[in-house]
Formats: C-alpha cells, sequence, structure tokens
C-alpha cells in the first residue's frame, strides 16, 4: 500500500488583474526603479482588487484545476488548504472556506501552514495521507496569498519583501495515478529564526482587545535585522541547495539530472546562481519578474509556466523548491509526465 502512487492530475493559478509597476513601487519605497528591475527582479506585480480575498483566490485557482481536469467537486475526497494565516478573518479554518467555495460537499478539509514552504510540506503531507487511506482518491491543494498588504514600503528592514504580491494556487491530486508523479521530499527548518518577521499585534502577546495599536504594529517587521541576516548568510543558501539535491538524490536521480527547476521569485543574482550551481540554464526554470512573490505558490505558477511554455516536457524531472521565514527550506521532486 506504502507504494501506491500519487499524480498531479491539474494545476491551476489566479492572479489579480491590478498591477503595481516597478515604477510604482519605486515611488512607494524611495528606491530607484533600475534597482527594483534589475537588483529586485521585478517589472510589475499583481496586487488584489477589493473581492480578492486568499480564500476565494484559493477557490478561483482550484476551479480551474478542477475544470482542466474535468473532475467533479463531489469527487474531492480531501481539501488541504495552503493558504496564508493572513486571511479573511482571524481564527477561521480556511480549508473548509475553500470547500465551501468549490462545492466539495463531500470532503473534509484541514490546514497547513509553513510561510512560503507550504506547498512543498503539503504535497509531502498529501501523498502520505493518499498512500496510507484509500478512501483518500482525489486531493485538492488550494489557497491564497496577500501578504503584501502588510508591507510598509517606507520601512528598510522589511526591502527584501517589497516584491510581495497577491495570488492563488491549486493542485489536484489523484491516488493510483502514475502519471506527474510525487516523488522524494526534503525539509529543514531552523528554530533560530522563530521570531525574526512577524506581525507584533494580533496575537495571545499583544491580543485585538488592546486596540489601537502603536503604528507598525500591525505590519510585517523584523525584530533584529542584523543578526537574521548574519545567520542567513551562514545558512540559507547552503540549505536551499541541500534540499534541492537530496529531493532529487531520494528520488533515485543525480542533481545534474534535473530538467526544470520551479523556484521561489528570488533577487536576480540569487536566481541565477542557484541554476549555475546546479549546472542549469535559465531556459530550465522561469523567473517570475512580471509577478514578484506570491509565497508557497511560486512553484506552482513556475511548474504551470514550465509546462505550457515547454520547458518543462513528459519525462523529464522537475523540483519545486522554496524558503519561507521564521525559517524553512524545502524541495520536491515531480517526474512530469
Amino acid at each position: 500500500m506504502n507504494h501506491v502512487p500519487v499524480g498531479v492530475l491539474s494545476l491551476g493559478t489566479y492572479l489579480p488583474a491590478p498591477r503595481m509597476t516597478a515604477a510604482q513601487l519605486a515611488e512607494a519605497s524611495g528606491i530607484p526603479e533600475r534597482i527594483i528591475t534589475e537588483k529586485f527582479g521585478l517589472l510589475e506585480k499583481p496586487v488584489p482588487g477589493p473581492e480578492d480575498h486568499p480564500c476565494e483566490m484559493g477557490a478561483r485557482a482550484a476551479r480551474r484545476a478542477l475544470d482542466a481536469a474535468g473532475v467533479d467537486p463531489l469527487e474531492i475526497d480531501c481539501v488541504l488548504s495552503i493558504s496564508e494565516e493572513y486571511k479573511e478573518r482571524p481564527l477561521m479554518v480556511s480549508g473548509i472556506k475553500i470547500q465551501q467555495l468549490v462545492g466539495a460537499k463531500n470532503a473534509w478539509a484541514l490546514d497547513l501552514a509553513q510561510r512560503c514552504c507550504t506547498t512543498i510540506s503539503a504535497l509531502r503531507v498529501a501523498r502520505g495521507l493518499m498512500r496510507d487511506d484509500p478512501s483518500l482518491k482525489t486531493v485538492l491543494l488550494a489557497g491564497g496569498y496577500r501578504n503584501g498588504d502588510l508591507i510598509d514600503y517606507k520601512n528598510p528592514r522589511v526591502s527584501f519583501m517589497y516584491t510581495l504580491a497577491a495570488g492563488g494556487g491549486a493542485i489536484l491530486l489523484r491516488r493510483g495515478l502514475d502519471k506527474n508523479l510525487l516523488l522524494e521530499s526534503e525539509i529543514i527548518t531552523d528554530g533560530d529564526f522563530a521570531d525574526d518577521v512577524n506581525v507584533r499585534a494580533g496575537g495571545t502577546m499583544l491580543p485585538l482587545s488592546e486596540a489601537p495599536f502603536a503604528p507598525g504594529d500591525t505590519m510585517l517587521d523584523v525584530n533584529d535585522v542584523d543578526a537574521m541576516k548574519a545567520r542567513l548568510a551562514e545558512r540559507s543558501h547552503p540549505n536551499f541547495m541541500r534540499v534541492i539535491r537530496r529531493a532529487a538524490e531520494r528520488s533515485g536521480y543525480t542533481p545534474q539530472q534535473i530538467n526544470y527547476l520551479a523556484i521561489l521569485h528570488m533577487k536576480r543574482s540569487a536566481h541565477v546562481a542557484v541554476l549555475d550551481e546546479l549546472g542549469l540554464g535559465l531556459e530550465q526554470s522561469t523567473y517570475l519578474e512580471q509577478v514578484g512573490h506570491i509565497g508557497q505558490f511560486d512553484p506552482i505558477l513556475s511548474l504551470e509556466l514550465g509546462v505550457s511554455s515547454g520547458r518543462l516536457r513528459p519525462g523529464q524531472l522537475a523540483v519545486l523548491a522554496s524558503a519561507g521565514v521564521s525559517y524553512a527550506w524545502g524541495a520536491l521532486a515531480i517526474r512530469w509526465g
């Protein structure tokens, strides 16, 4: 039973129509537009319209995945929400909301969260659940992201998050499908970063009942920039490369056999450095310069664009990889086609 294949039936993404251009971001932040486009690697990014809430965006992406696969929502056995914790309302189960929005009346739902690594870890969890439970034939992973709402463009401590955008993504999985096969994964978390990036207000330490809050308390911030940068300089790139290599190796491949790398949006030089270290060309990935960073949905969008552009073809090995604050690094291999 543990060797039952789990494959990707379809993918779906949703990006809001409104856009913030590099010029507009430059005006908001005071950073020259040339730096935004060349160093940050951003030409424009989607920002939410009035109806673009996280669960709703996840549901829109899910509907596209369901339509692409020709699957009725009533066939879904489980909904795993990969939505952000910043969502329509505090203390709601976003998986159950997405279940309602897509009409998955026969499913049960669960929320999973690991910042920008959520998709990778959720795929690993879903694969294990589906292998162990024969009743889980069709599982939907879906969610939305708009943490860009929480960015103060005048706060230089969070400048590395100025590229945060808005959007949603979905992956539909099928038990017993020996196609687009989920292979092995590797995940690293490091508790030394657990308190570095957060929103101070709204939890038990500074509860909602104590509003109004001080300026900045309701926005993302970094508690000690220098300390976090020092730890990241020492650990982040090695951990990122390790999870990519280990995901391939645990799946029976060498890192040199990776055909397509679906990674999160990062600064342009870092993106090129990762590809160079793996011996991959620029055509073996997709740089999301017209989208920016939509959190845990970057790898889904990159995979979708890789397939539609012909950069990822049947029989090839794709590795999805991401990293997220708190801190987590994760990668998962897929044999496509």
